[in-house]
């Protein structure tokens, strides 16, 4: 009896750590879990400005990829480029440790074709902040990639290849970092770096800030800031999160018209991606990049701003 009644307890245990739906679990929420406590790491390694630098550099940089790569290019095409720069936009948004451009991509076009509905899978204001925010990423049921939300971009083998195994940009990042630190600290002592150093700053810090920037566009920006277009979600433009996104904050503006490379409309709402993109074209790195259509500037108007709690009531 007793190893049965135990046995059924292992069977409720290992049900509702591996179910296949909407239950945080266990193992989905690891690897999340794991990069936050790795930021202890700088307790336990000597502080510098230069490691500092490090993180700062990398969290611009890999913020870019995901906003330039994985949002405006994999998910909208609000540009075109050739086949090597799409690869290392992939790379180096998969440094970002978010999976693949491809599972990225098809989770963000299936956002925006239920955006604040019943089936959208990150709104908060239909499931609150903290599903929206971070509670989707850690249940299995949207680990997969569908394949079939982004045909356009599947059919590159080198990008399937990324998205199966998304951990070696990360790896790639994490060992390099370190090695980096390892290489530096008897050349340039002055900058009292070591390989430790720089993945504790480099590579846990800097991720961790880059999770959460990115974790604020399907949160904080359907719940704060100004509304110009009446969009049939709750889509706002947020200077604030504008600036920390490099230009991603002007969200209200990006769901009015998803594909315009530029998000942030007019020349005072600062949009960092864009003017990284423009410089791109002129080296011809892209091209055919897209502007606001015309007819938005005749159409933009200040809606209306239900508070936050009104549009939680009006959503159920």
């Amino acid at each position: 009896m007793a190893t049965t009644s135990n046995g059924n307890l292992f069977r409720r245990i290992r049900d509702n750590i591996l179910q296949d739906d909407e239950n945080i679990t266990i193992i989905d929420s690891t690897p999340l879990g794991v990069m936050h406590l790795g930021m202890l790491l700088v307790l336990f390694v000597p502080f510098s400005w230069f490691a500092v630098g490090v993180a700062a550099f990398l969290y611009f940089l890999r913020v870019f990829a995901l906003t330039g790569g994985y949002h405006r290019y994999f998910s909208h095409n609000a540009y075109k480029t050739g086949r090597v720069f799409q690869f290392v936009l992939a790379f180096i948004g998969g440094m970002s440790a978010q999976l693949g451009a491809l599972w990225w991509a098809a989770h963000h076009r299936h956002h925006h074709q239920h955006s604040d509905t019943n089936q959208d899978i990150h709104s908060p204001i239909r499931r609150g902040f903290f599903w929206a925010h971070l509670g989707w990423l850690l249940c299995r049921k949207y680990a997969t990639t569908e394949l079939q939300r982004i045909p356009d971009f599947a059919k590159y083998p080198e990008l399937r290849f990324l998205d199966r195994f998304h951990v070696i940009p990360p790896l790639v990042l994490a060992f390099g970092l370190y090695f980096l630190g390892e290489w530096l600290a008897p050349r340039y002592p002055g900058l009292h770096t070591s390989g430790w150093q720089l993945v504790a700053w480099g590579f846990f810090v800097s991720t961790v800030l880059v999770y959460h920037a990115t974790f604020c566009i399907n949160s904080l920006t359907h719940m704060i800031g100004r509304r110009r277009f009446n969009t049939t979600d709750h889509s706002r433009n947020s200077l604030l999160l504008a600036l920390v996104t490099m230009g991603e904050g002007w969200h209200n503006n990006h769901h009015r018209y998803p594909v315009s490379t530029r998000q942030g409309f007019y020349w005072w709402e600062i949009d960092a991606t864009y003017y990284i993109l423009k410089a791109l074209s002129w080296l011809g790195v892209v091209w055919d990049i897209r502007p606001p259509a015309e007819k938005l500037y005749r159409e933009a108007v200040e809606v209306p701003v239900l508070p936050i709690e009104q549009a939680v009531a009006a959503a159920k």
